[in-house]
């Protein structure tokens, strides 16, 4: 019995995606009068959860905000928004089976990526550096050999710890965190010498610690990526519509609000401010929309 309920459970998952695949997405909600968005429980400032189901961030809003523009363009009187959160591992699966209409997290638009499922234009260009304790005298990624070094399961970070390994950084030990919070509690708790991750999520995680001045942000660069909503593949008519939502809050100013209320201002639950200006690389996105992959960002 368990398992024919797991195939049915999968064919109905299956039958989703193909539905979306067939009518489009936008097809989709209108028949539904429903989207459904991913949202992430600890992605920093861009989208993280406050528990009992709520679910707030620079991005987070930001998807709001296009569901907004898009109940407009089709018309409805109401469209429910359903909430489904994604991990880093189940993310690109759970858009590409049906599960997820738009996830506006903070998911990397790389060549690989690009494969499976479609992207936005770029709402924020993310720095991949390393959270360290103050007192650690580690200052760049040649101090961490011989060391534990944490990343979360799942991201692009992996793939850049390994290169930089590959490239004789020297070895290190590498343990992985089930998501960003897991992830910085094995440095807190001193079980890793060092988080790898985008800028922002450790910069969000510093000023949620217990004592934020006892950890820092050290490091050269160690990546650029360009983050974006990611939504199924082969639906140019939905990409269309989520890309002039987008613009359309860059151009109004809205976006550049939004990104000053999650990054530079106190947000809950603590009150503490990310403080993190916006950087060129992210003005530069703005000011000339685009889903370039991060390969295109390199040197």
């Amino acid at each position: 019995m368990k398992k024919s309920l797991m195939f049915l459970a999968a064919a109905i998952a299956a039958a989703s995606g193909t539905f979306a695949r067939a009518e489009g997405t936008l097809a989709k909600i209108k028949a539904s009068g429903s989207i459904t968005l991913g949202v992430r429980e600890s992605s920093g400032a861009l989208a993280y959860s406050l528990g009992d189901g709520k679910y707030v961030g620079f991005h987070t809003e930001m998807a709001y905000r296009i569901v907004s523009a898009l109940q407009k363009r089709l018309g409805l009187p109401k469209l429910d928004v359903k909430t489904q959160v994604v991990t880093s591992q189940n993310r690109v699966p759970l858009v590409q089976n049906g599960t997820v209409d738009l996830e506006c997290g903070s998911t990397t638009n790389n060549a690989a990526r690009q494969k499976d499922v479609a992207f936005a234009v770029t709402t924020y260009v993310e720095e991949v550096r390393m959270a360290v304790r103050a007192d650690s005298g580690i200052a760049s990624i040649g101090g961490l050999a011989g060391k534990t070094v944490v990343t979360t399961t799942g991201t692009t970070s992996v793939r850049t710890l390994r290169k930089r390994e590959r490239a004789g950084v020297g070895a290190f030990k590498e343990v992985f965190g089930k998501d960003h919070a897991d992830s910085f509690l094995l440095l807190e708790s001193g079980r890793a010498d060092a988080f790898v991750m985008d800028g922002q999520i450790l910069a969000g995680a510093i000023s949620r610690a217990k004592r934020p001045s006892d950890f820092k942000i050290a490091g050269e660069v160690l990546s650029v990526e360009p983050i974006a909503c990611m939504m199924r593949k082969d639906d140019p008519a939905f990409k269309k519509e989520v890309d002039d939502a987008i613009k359309a809050l860059i151009a109004s100013g809205e976006l550049a609000k939004l990104y000053d209320k999650w990054f530079l201002q106190p947000i809950p639950p603590a009150g503490t401010k990310v403080g993190l200006p916006l950087s060129a690389a992210t003005k530069a996105a703005w000011a000339r929309p685009n889903d370039k992959p991060m390969e295109d960002y390199a040197d």
